[in-house]
């Protein structure tokens, strides 16, 4: 049976192993498939810190000077018990990407990737790959990637595109396996490939250059790929291939669902691409967590469902894991029982993410959240008392919100300031395809073909810049609402806030 290379492609966060390409390792070994994992991503960050910069202000040449050491440091519990010293680590580290950066005119930091082309237009991806050599990767792809496939010689190379940030970047590593090993099958999957193959008006403008584009679980149709379509493949836990993260230890990705077992959620991607449900029995995830645990010995489990469901949540009370977890959950009835709290604590858990949205009830309801804010104010208090933290979402500007909407949500979260552990605040973006957009009068802000959300005239005059005014002006300003927003980890937000959890302080 042919043989396959998998690449996550640079850039993302870069605190743990891309769960993607490791579901499909496992997968494939498992059903007799030949394949090498890659994580450029982390590859090509370590590549992007050795390069030179020419800003010679104090904060860059301190950055410059402290460079190892910080990056040694965010690898070990020590520098997570002072937030100071964490802050100002992450800090100068992405003080040496911004320089980079500025001296070939992209925008870097630890988050983004960003030239003056547009992910999101085709034209520029397909240019992205005719002019590879221009991108500031390309000594990357000759040093580091060629060997790997000069040595594993694969008839398949499959990348996995999460974010916007990577587009850039793959598509010059496309054209760069293209002109170098030009008879190698190329397949593109991944969370932006699928959301891009959902859109109603997708046609492929990646014909000739790409072989293949997979939407949703890439697992069946990469075995159909390399196997002929002769066979159904079994079942097989995640293999993660590297350990070495901007994170104190390894920190395990583990998915027990796709989609979301809500799905009702107004303006919500998954409503919007219609993605299946498609949860793992409960009682196999401790199992499955168990054996990956005895592999890797993680510090910390990230669920990434959706949702955690309910039944999950009490799986893992009945057989914890035995490692801190935390993970995105609906506000229910049991996060609002104190005992069942304290219970998943003991279980392990130590943050648990919170899509919120909004601190209005009718708001809520328009959004079809499924959710009263009684049940959240009973949610927060009881994960308060149990000592699991919350990161809390708010989305602000809802085509049904408007600035006295926006001032209950201020107030809901005053109210409730020290229950909530941090804070994301985002700027709502409309679906481009979803039934809402036909309603409402469209302006791009993006501007390509692969767009997949759009800017509106709001219906009732709250405009991306009066809510961004409030956001800085007044919301951010509370004296009750900065200590939240202050103490988010920059860049890497929610995924190294579980890390500040009380428990973990004695590790250092």
């Amino acid at each position: 049976m042919d043989s396959l290379l998998l690449i996550y492609p640079p850039m993302a966060k870069n605190c743990e192993p891309p769960a993607g390409i490791a579901g499909l390792a496992g997968f494939l070994r498992g059903n007799g498939v030949g394949c090498t994992t890659l994580d450029a991503n982390r590859q090509g960050l370590h590549y992007l810190l050795g390069l030179d910069f020419d800003k010679t202000d104090t904060w860059s040449t301190r950055a410059g000077k402290n460079l190892g050491a910080n990056v040694i440091g965010l690898q070990h519990w020590h520098f997570y018990t002072n937030f100071d010293r964490y802050k100002r680590a992450v800090a100068d580290v992405n003080r040496v990407l911004a320089g980079v950066g500025e001296a070939h005119g992209l925008e870097l930091s630890l988050a983004n990737y960003q030239d003056q082309s547009s992910p999101v237009q085709s034209d520029d991806l397909l240019r992205a790959a005719r002019h590879y050599q221009e991108n500031l990767f390309y000594p990357f792809f000759k040093e580091s990637i060629r060997p790997v496939i000069d040595k594993e010689q694969p008839c398949c190379i499959g990348i996995s595109i999460a974010y916007l940030s990577q587009a850039i970047a793959t598509f010059a590593l496309i054209g760069f396996i293209r002109a170098t090993f030009p008879g190698v099958k190329i397949v593109l999957g991944g969370g932006l490939i699928t959301s891009w193959l959902r859109s109603p008006l997708w046609k492929n403008p990646f014909a000739g250059l790409v072989d293949d584009c997979i939407a949703g679980p890439g697992e069946q149709p990469l075995l159909d790929i390399l196997a002929g379509g002769k066979k159904t493949g079994k079942p097989v836990l995640p293999e993660y291939d590297c350990t070495d993260y901007l994170a104190p230890g390894f920190i395990l990705p583990y998915a027990a669902s796709s989609g979301c077992y809500w799905n009702k959620c107004l303006f919500c991607p998954e409503t919007a691409e219609e993605n299946p449900y498609l949860p793992l029995p409960p009682e196999q995830v401790p199992a499955d967590l168990q054996v990956l645990l005895a592999r890797h010995r993680p510090v910390l489990i990230h669920l990434l469902d959706n949702a955690v469901s309910p039944a999950l949540m009490k799986a893992l009370v009945e057989n914890p894991p035995g490692v801190p977890w935390y993970g995105f959950a609906r506000v229910s009835p049991l996060l609002a029982d104190e005992g069942f709290c304290r219970n998943l604590r003991r279980s392990g858990c130590v943050m648990l993410k919170l899509g919120l949205e909004s601190g209005d009830q009718q708001v809520l309801d328009r959004m079809h959240k499924g959710i009263e804010l009684e049940m959240v104010a009973q949610v927060l208090r009881a994960l308060k008392s149990a000592g699991i933290l919350t990161y809390v979402y708010l989305l602000f500007g809802t085509p049904s919100e408007d600035e006295a909407s926006a001032a209950r949500t201020m107030e809901f979260t005053i109210r409730h300031h020290d229950e909530i552990g941090f804070l994301n605040l985002a700027v709502f973006n409309l679906p481009l395809y979803g039934p809402e957009a036909s309603a409402l009068a469209l302006n791009e802000f993006y501007g390509g073909d692969l767009s997949l959300y759009t800017d509106f005239s709001h219906p009732k005059g709250w405009s991306r810049r009066k809510i961004r005014a409030f956001l800085s002006k007044e919301f951010k300003r509370h004296p009750a609402i900065a200590p939240i927003i202050h103490r988010d980890p920059p860049f890497f937000t929610s995924n190294h806030a579980p890390l500040f959890h009380p428990s973990f302080f004695s590790r250092s």
